[in-house]
């Protein structure tokens, strides 16, 4: 913070600033403006409301505080008329609002009120160009923290130009300290667009670079190679009761390839909802199996660790491969025979939650690692769990699949492997989209499904009613339902607080159909495989994501009989509606998410930081994706031609520490 005390020695404002995150002269030119306002008269309002004028003080401003919120009004004259002005959180505004001053107003207009967004000192003649508006903290405003940022321009003396001059040339880059200029003290909105362009293309490039570097590495470690005839895995594909499709004949072959090499494997498998991934997993822990190895999968539910337990004991049932499940819910004694199995080799295929990288879980062999839904793990469990052995080969699938393209800049240090194709016999989902929030458009057809002996999924967003939010909740639909259904059907309800014994019991109960009508919130979304429950119906389907909603409506449908999906929303927003609408006739996963991707952004399709993706702070991974791809090719140019640009090394060591101790881009 020191260095900071050269643009200011108020303590407040020291203070402020370390909110925000900013402790350096490089934090301060690094806080990009996140919008720009273009100061133009809007008079009168438009059809909205909307204004912006200027005006005079009429009097005297009073503020009126709630907690450490505040409410300011003050009357002003606009266009010979008193309006009353409003404005929440802007207390400090006070003392500069006299009466006969002239401000500037933006808001929107009611009768004679406005609530405005902003009031600037300053008449419209004295505005032009571009206004920057920064995310700040109280006691910072955005003209003093622009003030900020133009001194610390000229007090920084070697900026971190990271872009080599021929890639700079060859996209006619400037300097980093001309594009932060751009950026921050625009004139039009072609400067900042160019100022943002190289800002984003240097962040990803960074990124790019250190994925392929890397790569370059894992390429040159030493694994484990594993033999094993091709004529026993072509025995075991043979005596599956159903036929690969050609994607996953492509990736079993990929796949089997790996584990062959003394390189070691880090494959990405992703797949639609019910495309298959499981029966590439077990083929490759089968293989891993005959060559003498141990072989572990890793669920991050319970409930998707016992599907894929039940699922891998049918495949391996003609076999001589042990399957055992590992998971926090076992006894102490059924984990410890679980343990001595491990340890002593008896155990060929592992099943379980985070509780097979635990300390007391010593494997005899482990040479394959697979993990599911792998977006929900922490990087340190991953990295945890492949510790567990030596020279692992490692391969992580993904039922939120995202265009290839995008997963090759993505997962830039693994070989990507992609499932489109579907099973034979699967139909598409029937997906109905009903404005409201209130099953009797389809009750009848619901009704009608139960009475034929089928089960149904419910899904709503929320455990509990919250006051804040206007959602129907799972425990409001399941006592609901459960009285209108009363002696005749049974309804149960499941969330994310209940025990795991809780959760297994009630999916055992409504895989065996003791269970007709299961209220439910996301925790179903994945691994949950019950042929017979072939209709969903979302509330609020409006509050997730596309690609969330696939994955819910991927639990139906799963066998041979006709899926049925009913999305209810009352969402007023043209944007939810065609989002949902979307869904009536879409069913491709890969598609569905790029859609997704475009209309919410990356933190909803791919997951959070934690999940070991880039948290980006300038560039969106699907908006610039044509950036992202270049920096990939670009950064390939660099790891080829090593010695040309060594100098960039330096960073890439300085990155893979970061990663040994946190999450900054990948494990």
């Amino acid at each position: 913070m020191n260095e900071l005390k050269k643009l200011t020695k108020s303590d407040n404002r020291l203070s402020a600033l370390e909110a925000m995150h900013i402790t350096t002269l490089n934090d301060v030119v690094m806080h990009l403006p996140y919008r720009y306002e273009v100061v133009e008269k809007i008079w009168p309002p438009d059809e909205e409301g909307r204004m912006v004028n200027e005006g005079v003080i009429v009097h005297d401003a009073t503020v009126f505080f709630h907690g450490k919120l505040s409410r300011l009004m003050v009357k002003v004259m606009i266009e010979d008329k008193d309006y009353n002005v409003t404005i929440f959180n802007r207390h400090f505004l006070k003392p500069n609002l006299r009466p006969g001053r002239t401000v500037t107003v933006t808001g929107k207009v009611k009768g004679a009120n406005i609530t405005a967004s902003n009031i600037v000192l300053k008449t419209l003649a004295e505005q032009s160009g571009m206004t920057p508006v920064y995310s700040v903290k109280e006691g910072i405003t955005n003209k003093v923290f622009n003030q900020y940022v133009a001194k610390a321009l000229t007090l920084i003396q070697d900026l971190d130009d990271f872009i080599p001059v021929d890639f700079a040339m060859k996209y006619q880059f400037g300097d980093k300290r001309e594009a932060l200029h751009l950026v921050h003290f625009p004139k039009s909105h072609k400067d900042a667009a160019k100022g943002i362009q190289r800002l984003k293309y240097e962040e990803f490039l960074r990124f790019s670079l250190t994925m392929q570097y890397i790569k370059m590495q894992r390429g040159q470690e030493v694994g484990s190679a594993k033999d094993f005839y091709q004529h026993d895995i072509d025995q075991f594909i043979k005596d599956l009761p159903f036929t690969l499709t050609a994607d996953q004949e492509t990736t079993v072959n990929a796949i089997l390839n790996d584990l062959k090499q003394p390189t070691m494997m880090y494959r990405f498998l992703q797949g639609d909802v019910g495309s298959g991934k499981t029966v590439v997993g077990a083929i490759g822990l089968y293989a891993n199996y005959l060559a003498g190895y141990q072989g572990a999968l890793m669920a991050p539910t319970e409930v998707l660790a016992r599907q894929h337990f039940s699922t891998l004991s049918r495949f391996f049932a003609d076999t001589d491969v042990n399957v055992v499940l590992l998971t926090g819910s076992l006894s102490a004694k059924e984990k410890q025979a679980v343990y001595e199995e491990i340890a002593t080799g008896e155990a060929d295929v592992i099943v379980g939650t985070h509780a097979l990288f635990q300390e007391k879980v010593v494997y005899n062999n482990l040479g394959f690692v697979i993990t599911d839904e792998q977006h929900r793990f922490g990087v340190e469990q991953r990295k945890a769990l492949k510790n567990k052995g030596e020279n692992v080969d490692f391969l992580v699938m993904s039922a939120t699949p995202i265009p290839r393209t995008l997963a090759l800049s993505l997962y830039g240090d693994m070989d990507v492997s992609s499932i489109h194709t579907m099973p034979a016999g699967r139909k598409p989902i029937i997906t109905k989209f009903y404005k409201g929030r209130s099953m009797k458009p389809f009750l009848k057809q619901l009704k009608d499904y139960l009475a034929k002996g089928g089960q149904v999924y419910v899904i709503c967003p929320l455990i509990e009613d919250n006051e804040e939010q206007d959602l129907r909740s799972a425990t409001q639909i399941a006592k609901a339902m459960g009285d209108y259904f009363k002696g005749h059907y049974d309804v149960a309800l499941m969330h994310s607080h209940l025990k795991d014994e809780e959760k297994t019991q009630i999916m055992n109960d409504f895989n065996d159909n003791k269970i007709q009508i299961l209220v439910s919130t996301t925790v179903i979304e994945v691994g949950i495989d019950v042929k017979n429950a072939n209709m969903i119906v979302i509330y609020d389907a409006d509050r997730f994501g596309l690609s969330q909603i696939h994955q819910l409506r991927g639990r139906i449908g799963r066998g041979s009989e006709q899926g049925y999906c009913f999305l209810l929303s009352q969402s007023p927003h043209k944007e939810a509606i065609e989002r949902l609408s979307f869904m009536e006739n879409h069913y491709d996963g890969f598609e569905i998410s790029a859609y997704d991707l475009k209309m919410r952004g990356p933190g909803e399709v791919l997951g959070d930081r934690q999940s070991g993706l880039p948290t980006f702070m300038i560039g969106d991974i699907y908006r610039d994706f044509d950036i992202l791809e270049r920096t990939r090719e670009d950064a390939i140019e660099m790891i080829q031609d090593y010695y040309k640009y060594e100098e960039y090394t330096e960073y890439i060591e300085a990155v893979k520490e970061k990663i040994k101790t946190g999450n900054e881009y990948i494990d």
